[in-house]
């Protein structure tokens, strides 16, 4: 039998952005445990605005478990919220009540903004940096920096060794702005990947003395107005199995009118602030349109050209979910829309 430590990760109470919580807890197994092994545990909802201090527990339920090849044997059990008596969710937890189709794919491209000292990293001090332009996929100290490229490395190999379906990474247009792209199947798996990856990555950078900004618009001038720098987004990419396999000209015009129709649903759980990133500029259609274009990245949901020449078959991006969303929410809200469609 050999000691694991085992980090129980879970979503708070905080609004309107959840933040990731964590503790370790040490057991015997005699070899990695399975999720079904692995016992529910409790923890002080008073501190998370989870509940009250005069009855505060709350119960960590484990849902999927990765390996933490940064520790001697470690263990990463992602975790929903539930009730006192183990069975009932939490209100804060969106896992519990989503839609799941093991056959509706989703790739996720998660933007963030690495910051130190209260600025992007990179920023001169009370200033900016030179406008953009060569930062995306850049190369060199000018463009990235000595540190973030470091940090990205190694997310990258943690994810992979944990097993979470990590596809790419890639400096993006602002400085200190970076992404990855997690793909999963099913709305629960790939959000679990997603929200692992996001945990991993904001505890790595505890080393640098560096912070991961999820907002999607943290750049901000006098009266809190958005500068002319580009926010960060959360891209969902989906397909199903019936838009992999039948498609059609037909069933893909009326999804876009499902979509169109759910625009209101879609947008209060696409991220907090996400007035201030979509504007119509900086590649984002207006908050208040639903518009979808062939390869247009101003467009609410682009349409790739691989989808149109296999005979409208394959998958579709929507472009409005923003860095901060809850992946569970937004998977959930697409797989709902598209459910709708007979």
């Amino acid at each position: 039998m050999a000691k694991y430590k085992l980090e129980y990760i879970w979503l708070d109470g905080y609004t309107p952005l959840a933040s990731l919580r964590s503790k370790t807890q040490i057991k015997e197994f005699a070899s990695f445990p399975k999720l079904e092994e692995l016992p529910n545990w409790g923890f002080d909802g008073s501190s998370t605005q989870q509940a009250e201090g005069k009855s505060s527990d709350c119960v960590l339920k484990p849902v999927a478990v990765f390996p933490d090849v940064t520790r001697r044997n470690g263990v990463l059990v992602m975790c929903e919220v539930m009730m006192p008596d183990g069975k009932t969710p939490h209100p804060s937890n969106t896992r519990a009540t989503i839609p799941d189709d093991p056959g509706t794919w989703f790739g996720f491209e998660q933007e963030y903004f690495f910051y130190k000292d209260g600025a992007p990293l990179g920023f001169p001090a009370g200033g900016f940096p030179g406008p953009q332009g060569p930062y995306y996929t850049g190369v060199g100290y000018k463009n990235v920096g000595s540190v973030a490229r470091e940090i990205v490395e190694k997310h990258i190999d943690i994810c992979l060794d944990a097993g979470i379906n990590l596809e790419g990474i890639n400096a993006e247009v602002a400085k200190g702005q970076w992404e990855f792209q997690i793909f999963g199947k099913g709305s629960k798996n790939a959000a679990d990947q997603m929200w692992v990856a996001r945990y991993i990555l904001a505890r790595l950078t505890e080393a640098y003395g560096v912070d991961i900004e999820w907002q999607c618009k943290p750049i901000r001038g006098p009266f809190n107005q958005p500068l002319d720098w580009n926010g960060s987004g959360m891209h969902s990419n989906f397909s199903t199995e019936r838009m992999r396999s039948e498609g059609g000209k037909e069933y893909f015009e009326k999804l876009m009118a499902a979509f169109a129709k759910h625009m209101d649903e879609h947008i209060a759980v696409y991220g907090p602030d996400n007035h201030l990133r979509l504007t119509g500029l900086h590649e984002t259609q207006s908050i208040d349109k639903f518009t979808y274009g062939l390869a247009d990245r101003g467009a609410s949901i682009r349409i790739p050209h691989s989808f149109v020449n296999s005979g409208y078959k394959g998958y579709l991006e929507d472009r409005r979910p923003n860095s901060a969303a809850d992946p569970y929410l937004v998977a959930g809200r697409i797989l709902k829309t598209i459910q709708s469609v007979a």
